[in-house]
């Protein structure tokens, strides 16, 4: 007996991973509809990812978070919704935006799961965060305090540096390639971290939707082969570079004195980076009650290593 799979809505689609979610929706065979929102207006790029979704079998849909009625509308045609709007300071910030789309699918009541967007660090885990930085987790946690007073059925997906942001520039500030001479190393540079491919994690995104072992949970972003330190990921560009790099490295109290004089976004990304690099906030518990590792879920997902994807970079 086939059982039909659950039509997604997905909002935030044209973004950097909301793109990835679109493709493994569709890769897992639902229905999907993309958010069209007027807001774009004459960003071209946009427009044309929109096209080449709906010309791989996507749906799209329009509606605007000015205009209540049209997400409500647009939330009553699926039956799973999944937010990858950005939530980073340094693009644009739109995580309360979602509130919006909270009180739509509330109003809509048909919605049986709604991943907010989420993907890095889990929020409920960083009540000490470092200020400006904090405001990112106290935002989210505003977003899944609305989530669970509606009684919305959820699944929080967190966990996980991106590898375009962490991975492919060695976890450098400032640059998105990785360097060929010297290297900045956290601390001593072994404190366990976890980089994905963004591909990756969308397929476990999608994966999740429709298992009831996922609703009401939080699945953490952690496959054994990608948690990784600082130094074994220099390692591994060392290795493909065929040389060893010059390797500086910085004290918890002078990276945080770094942020003096820095621009309020690159407060927010330095805060996060040490949480990251010098507490490992990705790596240093366990899952307890109403949490899973995604990896044990869906053992059958054969994520890309960082040795696979530094290669890209040669």
């Amino acid at each position: 007996m086939t059982v039909e799979k659950s039509k997604v809505l997905v909002v935030g689609g044209t973004g950097y991973l909301g793109r990835r979610i679109v493709k493994a929706c569709l890769a897992q065979g639902h229905t999907t509809y993309v958010l069209q929102r007027p807001e774009i207006g004459l960003d071209i790029e946009k427009l044309q990812m929109l096209l080449w979704f709906k010309a791989q079998g996507a749906r799209l849909v329009e509606g605007s978070f000015s205009d209540h009625r049209s997400i409500v509308e647009a939330v009553k045609l699926v039956d799973v919704v999944v937010c990858a709007m950005s939530g980073v300071h340094f693009r644009s910030h739109n995580i309360l935006v979602q509130l919006k789309l909270v009180d739509a699918i509330k109003e809509a009541g048909n919605i049986k799961q709604f991943f907010p967007s989420e993907f890095g660090m889990d929020p409920a885990r960083m009540g000490h965060a470092l200020e400006p930085g904090k405001v990112t987790f106290d935002e989210k946690m505003v977003v899944r305090k609305a989530i669970e007073e509606a009684r919305i059925p959820f699944t929080y997906v967190c966990g996980a540096c991106f590898g375009g942001y962490f991975g492919g520039n060695l976890s450098q500030l400032g640059t998105l390639v990785p360097p060929r001479d010297k290297v900045f190393l956290y601390g001593d540079g072994n404190v366990k971290v976890v980089i994905m491919d963004e591909d990756d994690i969308a397929t476990y995104t999608a994966k999740a939707i429709d298992d009831s072992r996922a609703v009401n949970k939080t699945l953490y972003l952690r496959p054994s082969e990608n948690i990784i330190s600082q130094m074994q990921l220099v390692e591994k560009w060392e290795k493909l570079l065929g040389k060893k790099l010059e390797k500086i490295y910085i004290s918890a109290e002078d990276f945080l004195t770094s942020m003096k004089g820095m621009d309020y976004a690159s407060q927010v990304g330095v805060g996060h980076f040490y949480h990251i690099f010098y507490e490992g906030c990705l790596t240093n518990f366990r899952t307890g009650k109403d949490e899973e590792e995604i990896s044990e879920l869906y053992p059958e997902v054969q994520c890309i290593t960082m040795d696979t994807y530094l290669k890209r970079y040669l």
